[in-house]
Parts: C-alpha cells; sequence; structure tokens
C-alpha cells in the first residue's frame, strides 16, 4: 500500500512538472545604426544569444533587422534592445551606448558624411 501510494505522489509531481509550460515570445527590433557588415552581424548574435532566456538570434544585415524568440520568465523585449544597445548598436528607439559604439571597429560605424563646402559669396 504504501508502495503505491508513493507511486501515485511521484507521478503527481512528475505531471506538474511537465504542465508548467514555458512562454516564449518573438520580436523584430530595428537596428538603425547596423552596417552591412558580417563582424556586426555575428557579434549581436554571438553576444545576444548568450543573454539568459534567449532561444534563438537572427540577424538580417540587409533589413537591418533582428529577429530575437526568448522565454519570457527569464527576459524581455526591452532589455534585450538595451543589451543590443550596450553593444554599440541602436535598437529601435535606444540608442547606442557611447562608450561602446566608439569601440566598433570602423566597418560597423555609420559612414561620416563629408560637410558640404562653402559657398563664396560675391
Amino acid at each position: 500500500m504504501k508502495k503505491l501510494l508513493l507511486g501515485m505522489v511521484i507521478s503527481c509531481f512528475a505531471l506538474a512538472s511537465q504542465a508548467q509550460i514555458k512562454v516564449k515570445d518573438k520580436a523584430v527590433i530595428t537596428l538603425p545604426t547596423l552596417q552591412p557588415c558580417e563582424q556586426c552581424k555575428e557579434q549581436i548574435e554571438f553576444f545576444i544569444s548568450k543573454t539568459d532566456g534567449v532561444i534563438s538570434v537572427k540577424v538580417d544585415l540587409k533589413r537591418k533587422t533582428a529577429t530575437i524568440a526568448w522565454l519570457t520568465d527569464r527576459t524581455n523585449k526591452e532589455y534585450l534592445k538595451t543589451a543590443i544597445a550596450n553593444l554599440g548598436f541602436a535598437a529601435d528607439d535606444i540608442e547606442a551606448e557611447e562608450f561602446a559604439y566608439k569601440r566598433l571597429p570602423a566597418c560597423c560605424k555609420k559612414p561620416v558624411e563629408a560637410p558640404k563646402p562653402a559657398t563664396p559669396k560675391g
């Protein structure tokens, strides 16, 4: 009888642990300062994939977006956007962290527009 009762208790715990549904979310984050550079893409994908709760990261250089899937009990979209900004890239409405941006390789920075020449007066 004790073995039967113990078996039922263990079964209940096993079923309860399987009943915990991991809620996933997915978003496309715009990366307006992203340059068409494989190094930028690899850096974002590598570091964001190491974030707790992130399931997948895919950066699209042509569209300047990152598609990220995550577990909602571990992280959220705002945290992920901040993490991207801390790498030196703007993410949706969050500006790139200035110090991190300055440390990016030249190929990952937005090209600087040359100043327009002054027109002579006369």
